[in-house]
């Protein structure tokens, strides 16, 4: 029944039944099978079908989100007891927030793929709430995300430290001025902040929550690259990891502004699904764990 499933959850992704047979190497007749199957299986109609489109209907939305589950399931499986073998290698789906993935994960790949080079990693970038949606959905093998959650059915584990300042542009009245910034000042400028879910944003909140500031004048942007662009280009005042700034800061583009109550400190942690590891799971955890490249990266800013 796996392979009904996975020949489903392919044609939904692809939006047809052609371009799924394409995918996995199958004919049509023989896709359209396997959904005529499945649909006998369980009694219900999955997909709306035309000439023109291939769309769930609300049965079909049902079976689609726990197909998802099943499969990641049998993933992990076979490759756990591929690990009976001892050796590091497959597929290692890896989650990670949009600081983190963006401006330290790619250290860490390049040091999997020089040490464990039969390890095939694929890469989902996300804010913190969206990856930990998908590791507990068994759709990524592990996440790592920004900031503190609580979700019972996950296993979270803090392994590094992140600081984080409230940023402008190098040409900002704030930046410029020789006076010490007033909490006042700051209230009264632009913000320029993430949405809700991300881990910048909690942090956000918080560090709003210790200044005991409210800003009138709030914008929210879904990327740290965006909302850097913007502060850059004088829209008003951010608050980010000096993981995400370090180049502007270099560059003499960005500028942080110095406050008493900054560095605000935040954690980054894994997020697992499950006890049960691959070996290639293991590996890539003791090298988050471990691995110099992430303090090496924090001290260039």
């Amino acid at each position: 029944m796996d392979q009904h499933l996975r020949v489903f959850a392919m044609v939904v992704e692809k939006g047809s039944f052609s371009r799924a047979a394409e995918e996995l190497h199958m004919t049509q007749p023989a896709v359209s099978q396997y959904i005529k199957v499945l649909e006998q299986t369980y009694g219900e109609q999955l997909l709306d079908r035309n000439n023109k489109y291939v769309r769930l209907n609300k049965a079909g939305e049902i079976v689609y989100v726990h197909a998802k589950e099943i499969l990641g399931l049998y993933t992990k499986m076979q490759r756990l007891l591929d690990d009976l073998a001892n050796r590091a290698t497959g597929q290692l789906s890896i989650g990670a927030s949009y600081t983190f993935g963006e401006y330290v994960l790619p250290h860490f790949i390049a040091r999997l793929h020089e040490q464990f080079p039969l390890i095939k990693p694929s890469i989902v970038i996300g804010n913190s709430k969206e990856i930990a949606e998908l590791v507990e959905g068994h759709q990524l093998d592990v996440g790592i995300i920004e900031g503190e959650l609580q979700n019972a059915h996950l296993s979270i584990e803090a392994f590094a430290e992140d600081l984080m300042y409230v940023v402008a542009s190098a040409r900002h009245r704030l930046v410029q001025q020789t006076d010490e910034v007033e909490l006042s000042d700051l209230e009264q400028e632009t913000w320029i902040i993430r949405e809700l879910g991300s881990g910048t944003r909690a942090a956000t909140e918080s560090i709003f929550q210790t200044l005991s500031i409210a800003p009138a004048d709030i914008m929210e942007f879904g990327s740290t690259q965006l909302i850097k662009e913007s502060v850059e280009s004088g829209l008003g005042l951010t608050f980010l990891s000096h993981l995400a700034i370090r180049k502007e800061v270099s560059m003499g583009l960005l500028n942080v502004i110095p406050l008493k109550e900054t560095p605000f400190k935040r954690n980054f942690s894994i997020v697992l699904r499950t006890s049960f590891k691959t070996k290639a799971m293991e590996v890539f955890i003791d090298l988050l764990k471990e691995h110099p490249a992430i303090s090496t990266v924090m001290k260039r800013t």
